[in-house]
Parts: structure tokens; C-alpha cells; sequence
């Protein structure tokens, strides 16, 4: 049992999100969101930033992929067992749900940096003796289950995670809501600042909410109607209890469903988008709200590969510390990197053929594509005219790797894999496999062993997207639709190239052409043909992009733009 009073003089700010990604072996994530989260924990280890993360223990994970014959995905729980990694934090606290007594134990995660700081993580359990066998299963499985599960989920990770807080000693004085999720915590720090005696019930209300926004911290993710919680009000009110008269809840959380996002801006004094462009949608989205921009980052020394490392760092030995660095990235030896690069391919090759029977080459260009399977993301764009891809792939050979997960309720991004596999047979001689099971571990593979790295979503919905900046920590080049980071991150010919224009109509046959125009006129070309200009490509990518897009600089912004306001 871990003891966690050497944190609680410091530590005054904290982190609350529905998925934090730790390590790849304890499955506490889903994807980009939850990886961002583990990122901003690795950045406020090294920086020693005063705070606590708090996150649902998932026992039973998000999904684990299969594919099957028909290039279906077939998904089952993914466990794993919090006592190999974490210790029990020695309390318990209690929510009620549905009238029920629900307790909560927290299980303690330390994340050590290099650099000498650390931070807890908390994660919330229900599986416990003392609860109806019904709640024993709510922090179970990520994002699993039914609306009604999900109100479940959030109560235990707002309302309980505020408890555990309070109950382990902590004295928070900003929470940082990642995403609406954890919208309740919020709720719940209304009803305890309501209770001021002194004041009349309208007065209390105005009191309550301007000391809750002064302590909350609204980050929103996406611009996709789907990623935004919303639920009955008569489902809340069964399963949460009448905690707050419906009319003052529906004033700040919408009139018609109870949206948490909506919920998080009420209550929230300041709210960010992850990336300029994100927050200017979001701006659209929320015209009642300010709405500013903090760009997303990724952890240079978690996704820069030990081998590109170790040829960085003889010339920028501070890199890792100072990620600014990188802009002096120039003075490394070519060649090396160049060596360096192909072998960590090879790496990558060997993976493919390992978990696919898929045999690729080292000397052929690899383009790799990774992220959630869903519909806006268009994974399928680069088929769009398969006659045109083999006409390219004639000219000049490429091959492509592909990754990632569909929710199990998400028909039309699990449609997107069969569809997937069927190109991949239609397409031969082009070589492709389709990696299962995506995770941290393949997705560090991925984004330091291909070549390009393809993104092509349907604009604006892309709010931010990290995976390109982890790719170019490795010189890997971005080839994407100009949405989230990119539009900051892309120098034409220089970091990488973009597909279509910025703001253009975001029409799937146009970006297709013009995918197919860059690789067969440009992209292609320039891999076979000037060797010296794509090593040099790769050295703007890891120093333009890995000295600005990385989560120490993020951190460093949520900190003193978002966590100090005064």
C-alpha cells in the first residue's frame, strides 16, 4: 500500500480524464485522447508540475481486435490486472447511484521521470465486495456498455475522483477537465459551494458558479456530433438523484439532453480547443463561450525511437529536456540518420510479416496510416480509384501499413475495415497489411518505421491528431489534409505536403486526385530519385515540428495560461 503524503503539500492541480494512456500493457485507453492524457502526465513528471491525474482503472480495457476470414474485426475485453502495476491507496469514498451506495477504491500509479519528478496517478475501481454485484462492473470497461452505463461511469469518475481527492489529503485548486466526461466533478463543486448559508438560493447559485469556474478547466476535443456526451434528463436524474432542481441544470447543460460538453463550458472559466484551427471551430461550435487554442504536443523521448535518439543526441545532447533543441537538429550526420532510419524499417518490416505473413521491402517506400476506424477519419480515401493506384505503384512501388480500432457500436468504421481488406486483395502486386490490435506498442513502430505518414480526414473535423507529430520526431513525413495541428505544422516540400488547400471544399474525389497527383509527381519522385533532399526533409520535420509540437511546450502553456489566471 502506498503511502501518498510526499504529494499532498504540492500538489494543487488536477487532471481528470475518462482515459489516460500509461503504459501499453495496462490497457486505461482507447486511442489519441487517451494517449494525449499519458503524454501530459510524462510532461508534468519532467517539468515536476504540482499534479495529480485522475482516470477510470478499465480492468477489462477497451477492446481487443481480431480480424477475421472476411476481414471483419471481431472485438472481446482486453484485461489486465491493476495489482501487477499499481498499489491500493488505502481508502475507500461512496457516490450513490440509483439510490445504491456505491463505494470506490483508488488504485496509485507513480510515473517517474528521468529528470527526478513524478506524479500520481489515480485510478477508480468498483469491483468491490461491498457493492451490489450490478456496480461492481462500472469501471470495467472503457467506454463499454449502454448510455445508461456511461452516466454511471462518469458519476464515478467526476463526482467519485473528486472524493478520492479529497478523502487522500489532496487540496486542489484547479481541475482540468480533459473532454466532457468528467463534466459531474464540476456539478458536484457547485453543490458544495452552494451551501454558502449567508446567502439567498438565486445568490448562492450565482456565488457557487463563479467559484467553480474559477477553479475548472475545460479542454474540448472534437467537432464530431458523436463525441460529445449527451443524455436523457430522466435517465441523469434516476441514476444521479434529484442533486440540483432540473430547471438550473438544464440552464447549464442545454434544454432538450443533458450534454456534459455543454455542462463543462458553463462551468469551466477557461475553455481550449487543441490546435488554432480546432478553436476556431469550436468558436463556431460554442458562440457563447471564449473559446482559446493550446496545441496539442506529443512526449519527444516516449516517441522518438532509441535508435534516431541516440544519432540526435550526440550532436543535441539536451534534447530530450529541452525539445527546443531540435532546431539545431541540422548539425546531425545524414548518413546516420539515414542508417538509423532504414534499420528501425526493418524492425518495422519484420513486425508486418510477423503478424500479417505481408513480406515488404527496405528499399521500397512505406506509407503508413493509423488511427480510430471511423468514418470522418475517410481511411479509405487512398482507394478511392484503385486502377489509379496501380498505375502509380507501377511507376514507381510503394506499400502501405494500416492500423487501427473501430468502436464496437461503430458499424460504419468497422464497415471501413472489410472494406479495407477487400482493396488489400484487389490491389496485389501493392502491398498492404492491416497491423491488429493497434496500440501504444504498434503505433511506436509505425510512426518511426515507415517513410510517409498519411492522414486524410474529413475537414474540420479533425481537431487536432498527434500521430503526425510523432512521425516527424523520427523524420517520418506527413502527407495530410490540412485540419488540426497540420495547418501549423505544414511547410510545403519542407516538413512534409498537405492534400488539397486550406479551407477548400472538402470533397473526397478531389482530395483522392490530389493524393494521387502528390505521390505519383512529387512524393514518390523525390524518395527515388534525391535522396540528399529527403534527409534533409527528414531534418525539418524532427527539428520544425519536434522543437514546437511537443507536450513539454504544451504543459508549459496549460500552466501558465490556464492553471495560473490571476
Amino acid at each position: 500500500m502506498i503511502d501518498v503524503t510526499p504529494y499532498l503539500r504540492a500538489t494543487r492541480i488536477a487532471y481528470f480524464s475518462m482515459e489516460i494512456g500509461l503504459r501499453p500493457e495496462m490497457h486505461t485507453y482507447s486511442g489519441g485522447l487517451g494517449v494525449l492524457a499519458g503524454d501530459a502526465a510524462r510532461s508534468a513528471a519532467d517539468l515536476a508540475l504540482p499534479m495529480v491525474f485522475v482516470t477510470l482503472v478499465s480492468r477489462c480495457g477497451y477492446l481487443h481486435q481480431d480480424i477475421d476470414s472476411h476481414g471483419a474485426q471481431v472485438d472481446s475485453p482486453d484485461p489486465w490486472n491493476p495489482e501487477d502495476y499499481t498499489d491500493p491507496a488505502g481508502v475507500m469514498v461512496a457516490v450513490a447511484i440509483e439510490g445504491r451506495t456505491v463505494w470506490i477504491r483508488p488504485w496509485l500509479y507513480e510515473l517517474k521521470s528521468p529528470f527526478g519528478g513524478q506524479v500520481p496517478i489515480i485510478l477508480l475501481d468498483t469491483n468491490l465486495k461491498e457493492n451490489d454485484a450490478r456496480d461492481r462492473s462500472i469501471t470495467d470497461r472503457l467506454y463499454g456498455g449502454n448510455e445508461l452505463d456511461r452516466i454511471r461511469q462518469e458519476i464515478v469518475l467526476g463526482i467519485g475522483g473528486e472524493r478520492v481527492l479529497r478523502a487522500l489529503g489532496f487540496a486542489i485548486s484547479t481541475y482540468h477537465l480533459n473532454e466532457g466526461h468528467a463534466a459531474f466533478l464540476a456539478l458536484s463543486l457547485l453543490l458544495r459551494y452552494r451551501r454558502e448559508p449567508l446567502l439567498a438560493a438565486d445568490e448562492s447559485l450565482t456565488y457557487a458558479i463563479a467559484q467553480v469556474r474559477e477553479q475548472c478547466v475545460f479542454t474540448t476535443h472534437t467537432p464530431v456530433k458523436t463525441g460529445h456526451d449527451r443524455f436523457e434528463y430522466s435517465d441523469v436524474r434516476r441514476i444521479l438523484g434529484d442533486i440540483i432542481e432540473l430547471d438550473r441544470l438544464k440552464e447549464l447543460a442545454g434544454l432538450d439532453l443533458l450534454n456534459m460538453t455543454h455542462l463543462a463550458l458553463s462551468l469551466s472559466g477557461y475553455v481550449n480547443g487543441v490546435a488554432l484551427r480546432h478553436a476556431e471551430t469550436a468558436q463556431s461550435m460554442f458562440p457563447g463561450h471564449r473559446v482559446r487554442a493550446i496545441t496539442n504536443g506529443a512526449h519527444v523521448p516516449t516517441w522518438m525511437h532509441g535508435k534516431i535518439a541516440t544519432v540526435v543526441e550526440k550532436h543535441l545532447p539536451h534534447w530530450a529536456s529541452e525539445p527546443v533543441s531540435l532546431l539545431r537538429v541540422d548539425d546531425i550526420n545524414a548518413e546516420s540518420l539515414w542508417s538509423a532510419h532504414q534499420r528501425i524499417k526493418g524492425e518495422l518490416i519484420a513486425e508486418i510479416r510477423r503478424l500479417t505473413g505481408v513480406d515488404m521491402k527496405s528499399d521500397v517506400a512505406l506509407l503508413g496510416f493509423a488511427r480510430r476506424m471511423t468514418g470522418y477519419k475517410r481511411p479509405d480515401l487512398l482507394f478511392t480509384d484503385l486502377h489509379r493506384l496501380l498505375a502509380i505503384n507501377a511507376k514507381y512501388p510503394f506499400q502501405v501499413v494500416i492500423a487501427g480500432k473501430a468502436h464496437p457500436r461503430d458499424e460504419e468504421g468497422k464497415a471501413l475495415i472489410q472494406a479495407i481488406h477487400a482493396y488489400m486483395h484487389k490491389v496485389k502486386p501493392l502491398a498492404v497489411a492491416f497491423l491488429p490490435n493497434y496500440d501504444m506498442s504498434i503505433a511506436a513502430r509505425l510512426v518511426a518505421g515507415t517513410d510517409v505518414w498519411l492522414n486524410s480526414p474529413l475537414p474540420p473535423l479533425e481537431a487536432s491528431g498527434t500521430s503526425g507529430m510523432k512521425a516527424a520526431f523520427n523524420g517520418v513525413l506527413n502527407l495530410s489534409v490540412l485540419d488540426g495541428w497540420w495547418v501549423q505544422g505544414w511547410e510545403e516540400g519542407v516538413t512534409g505536403w498537405a492534400i488539397g488547400s486550406d479551407k477548400d471544399n472538402p470533397d473526397a474525389t478531389a482530395h483522392a486526385a490530389d493524393l494521387y497527383r502528390k505521390l505519383e509527381n512529387i512524393v514518390l519522385p523525390l524518395y527515388y530519385s534525391d535522396r540528399a533532399r529527403w534527409i534533409w526533409m527528414m531534418k525539418q520535420a524532427i527539428g520544425k515540428i519536434g522543437s514546437v509540437f511537443n507536450s513539454q511546450r504544451m504543459m508549459r502553456r496549460y500552466t501558465t495560461e490556464a492553471y495560473v489566471r490571476h
